[in-house]
């Protein structure tokens, strides 16, 4: 395999996580890449809600993963915007890969609306063919992080040099302008922004993100609470940073938080062991098919 000259920037999350950014050029499209490794031998679930992106997997060694304990997963898929909270179960030990997208990355490189992923897991053999199946086989033949991430870039670059499109150009100005907020905007403030009607908005997300303003907004202000969660001194109350990421109080936060995870941020900070952000593991001590916990 032909060696590009790159600097990796690897930031070892956890012992079972790493997460390495992709080629500067790709940074529109694709977030960053998840390297998570299970060595565990007994059944595990891991939990995944939305951070309003999308994603790629890649299951590299023999282990089988279903959705809600039913649907066994195809071992690279595509997933879309996700309504709801997903238990993902882990039956063996092995590693996976995810590509996780920009909010509209996955559109901008494809174009294939964002509306009809939405809640949808899609074999990559039926998006891409032949070129899946041989990126599956590179990914699972190297075995160092650094060539398994030049091989996506190379992947992912040819998609985008073979771009002959481009999505709306307000778009990308507005997730800035929701970012740079922490979420904390009405839709009629992102009307006024973009000067467009609010039925026009809804239709430009619908199709390039694969959820409303009002909800992609929602996920952005529950992530800004996660990350000063993740920071929060032992001196700093749930109630500050509640009031610091635009919540009313603290039934507020509860309500919004299970909804999107099933859980309260109490259970996610000391009842799980989180892989990613968006992506963790239950403790022993709980029963993750239950749903919810009654923790403050």
């Amino acid at each position: 395999m032909q060696k590009e000259i790159c600097k990796f920037e690897i930031n070892q999350l956890t012992d079972q996580v790493m997460q390495i950014p992709p080629s500067k050029e790709l940074l529109p499209y694709i977030k960053h890449y998840l390297f998570l490794e299970s060595n565990a031998a007994q059944q595990k679930t891991l939990r995944l809600f939305s951070d309003g992106n999308t994603g790629m997997v890649f299951l590299l060694r023999q282990g089988r993963l279903s959705l809600n304990n039913s649907l066994y997963l195809p071992s690279s898929f595509l997933y879309g915007q996700i309504s709801h909270f997903q238990d993902l179960v882990l039956a063996e030990k092995t590693s996976f890969i995810i590509t996780v997208f920009q909010p509209d990355g996955l559109y901008q490189l494809l174009r294939i609306s964002a509306r009809e992923l939405k809640d949808q897991i899609v074999n990559t053999r039926d998006i891409f063919g032949q070129s899946a199946t041989r990126l599956h086989e590179a990914l699972v033949q190297y075995k160092q992080p650094t060539d398994k991430i030049q091989i996506l870039n190379a992947f992912f670059y040819d998609l985008m040099s073979q771009r002959k499109f481009s999505g709306h150009p307000l778009l990308s100005s507005v997730l800035r302008h929701i970012n740079q907020h922490k979420g904390l905007l009405s839709v009629e403030q992102l009307v006024r922004y973009t000067g467009y009607t609010e039925r026009h908005m809804e239709r430009i997300f619908a199709e390039q993100i694969g959820m409303s303003p009002k909800k992609f907004t929602n996920i952005v202000q529950l992530h800004t609470f996660l990350k000063l969660l993740r920071s929060k001194s032992d001196i700093t109350s749930l109630t500050t940073i509640c009031h610091e990421s635009g919540y009313f109080d603290q039934s507020h936060l509860i309500r919004a938080f299970k909804k999107y995870t099933g859980i309260t941020p109490s259970e996610y900070l000391n009842g799980t062991s989180r892989l990613a952000v968006n992506f963790m593991e239950f403790n022993d001590m709980h029963d993750p098919m239950s749903g919810l916990y009654n923790l403050s």
